[in-house]
């Protein structure tokens, strides 16, 4: 164990401290001890002199009348680095001046902690942050109101500009459930978690290429996936560019959108429903060659073969290309599931709570009868149904303006998967399940912070997985991994210490460049 003895010299006059260790001497079978000088007593003070050979870490350690405070700075070293590199912070103050560090300090937590603001005040004092200091509940509120919906339009537009060049936009949509009476924007409508809560929508446009979010916006939770993609092409023309091309589920089809997209120039690649007059036309047009060996492709494992038409889109004949994908294997699962929407549909008749997207298979598939004495009866419109399941199922289509090549249409539809998965980590990573706060203000300021912490996680897994050392690592675990990593501050000149990294944490150092 050691202890502390003084030595008084003589000649000097110099008291020194030394640093004991007793232990047993196995050669000398008797106990003993080892001494190392660490520092003198200054003659007239008494105070402790650390010796010169000591580093600062070893001094301030030996010096009885310093005190240190601990940080964990390990997840901070990683984000900061994120940020730079991505200019997130330079864009951000641009737009908001006099906030973008405290943004900043929120964003940071959510993407560490992935909890309620409400505990960023104690996070604030365990972590280091942009901010460096503690932002307490009433401050983060106060902050969440300051933010103008100015500060944000210009912060996508800039944010928009830096990241979009050369890159694909996939747009999606996603419900946010909310306990708020007071927010004119929770409404009641279609729940993709399938809770019985009024919802806002979320819609956001994410680069395939860059993989990171670009802008979203907020509508009423009462909007259909159709008609919130007509509202968001006319918020486009903020961002002021030409180079737009936008990539979308068979959610978004309906006519009156392709002639808002053509109309506004802007580039597409869409899935179409195969249930239309006019996709199950061109089927037919390809369907006795579509299996010949020349159509034959295989596209990430899946065997399928391919045609593609050269289509002029309505009256003013705009050219479109319609991609038709016939996969037998997907026949028979196809077949399943188009009988649960024809069973979905017949309950909306029956109930007369009609959907307008779902007109056209009312009439389709569907035979339909009111008399003043049996009322409304219903009908499966068998011819229809069965030719649409013998000969429609398995096939898949895709409708864009700027793609002629039929598989990199559908590579391009099928890497939308990004703005799905950064849905979940907006839900389940980073507290956004179901929104607490209670004014729209307040709910705008809250899905900004949001939106910064998404670009920071997607840009760490985009890293992780570019990298194969950190394969097994999801973006959670990486950070936890670092949070042991500290910064010690001393009192006096000592100044502050990073405490020693591991191995582990040397290795995810490494990967992101990072050097202390």
């Amino acid at each position: 164990m050691a202890y502390r003895v003084n030595h008084y010299n003589k000649k000097t006059g110099t008291t020194y401290v030394y640093e004991a260790e007793s232990y047993w001497d196995k050669e000398k079978k008797r106990p003993a001890n080892k001494q190392v000088c660490v520092g003198k007593l200054d003659k007239i003070t008494g105070e402790f002199i650390p010796s010169k050979r000591l580093d600062d870490k070893q001094a301030a350690v030996r010096d009885p009348k310093v005190t240190a405070s601990v940080e964990i700075i390990g997840s901070f070293i990683i984000l900061d680095k994120i940020t730079k590199d991505l200019e997130i912070e330079q864009v951000l103050k641009q737009c908001a001046p006099e906030t973008f560090v405290q943004l900043l300090t929120m964003a940071y937590f959510l993407v560490s902690k992935g909890e309620a603001l409400s505990h960023c005040e104690s996070w604030c004092k365990a972590y280091v942050s942009p901010y460096n200091g503690v932002l307490t509940t009433q401050r983060i509120s106060e902050l969440l109101n300051k933010q103008t919906e100015d500060e944000r339009q210009s912060f996508f537009k800039k944010w928009y500009e830096k990241m979009s060049e050369k890159d694909y936009l996939c747009y999606d949509i996603t419900s946010i459930s909310s306990y708020s009476a007071l927010n004119e924007y929770v409404k009641s409508g279609y729940n993709r978690d399938n809770d019985r809560l009024p919802q806002v929508n979320f819609g956001m446009l994410f680069g395939q290429n860059t993989k990171l979010p670009i802008c979203y916006k907020r509508m009423p939770g009462s909007i259909s996936d159709v008609s919130t993609l007509k509202n968001f092409i006319k918020t486009l023309d903020y961002l002021k560019s030409s180079r737009i091309h936008l990539v979308m589920d068979r959610g978004f089809y309906s006519k009156s959108n392709i002639d808002e997209l053509l109309g506004y120039k802007h580039k597409f690649t869409m899935g179409v429903p195969t249930k239309r007059r006019w996709v199950e036309t061109i089927i037919d047009e390809f369907y006795e060659e579509i299996e010949m060996p020349e159509n034959h492709r295989k596209i990430d494992g899946d065997t399928l073969y391919v045609k593609t038409k050269l289509y002029p889109w309505g009256d003013k004949r705009k050219r479109t290309y319609v991609h038709v994908y016939y996969n037998s294997y997907a026949a028979s699962s196809a077949f399943d599931k188009f009988t649960e929407e024809l069973l979905m549909y017949k309950e909306e008749l029956e109930s007369k709570r009609l959907v307008k997207k779902h007109e056209e298979y009312y009439h389709q598939y569907f035979i339909i009868k009111e008399t003043p004495k049996r009322g409304l009866k219903i009908q499966y419109n068998n011819a229809a149904i069965q030719k649409h399941r013998n000969r429609y199922s398995g096939f898949f289509v895709i409708l864009s303006n700027a793609t002629k090549d039929a598989v990199e249409a559908l590579e391009t539809y099928r890497n939308k998967d990004v703005v799905e998965k950064s849905f979940d980590d907006l839900k389940n990573r980073l507290d956004m399940k179901r929104l607490r706060v209670q004014n729209s203000q307040t709910m705008d300021g809250r899905l900004f912070v949001q939106f910064l912490a998404l670009i920071i996680i997607s840009a760490i897994r985009n890293i992780i997985r570019s990298k194969k050392e950190l394969e097994n690592y999801t973006v959670r675990e990486l950070i936890k991994e670092m949070d042991t990593l500290a910064k010690i501050t001393y009192t006096g000149k000592y100044g502050s210490i990073i405490s020693e990294a591991t191995k582990k944490q040397r290795m995810i150092m490494k990967a992101f460049a990072i050097e202390l």
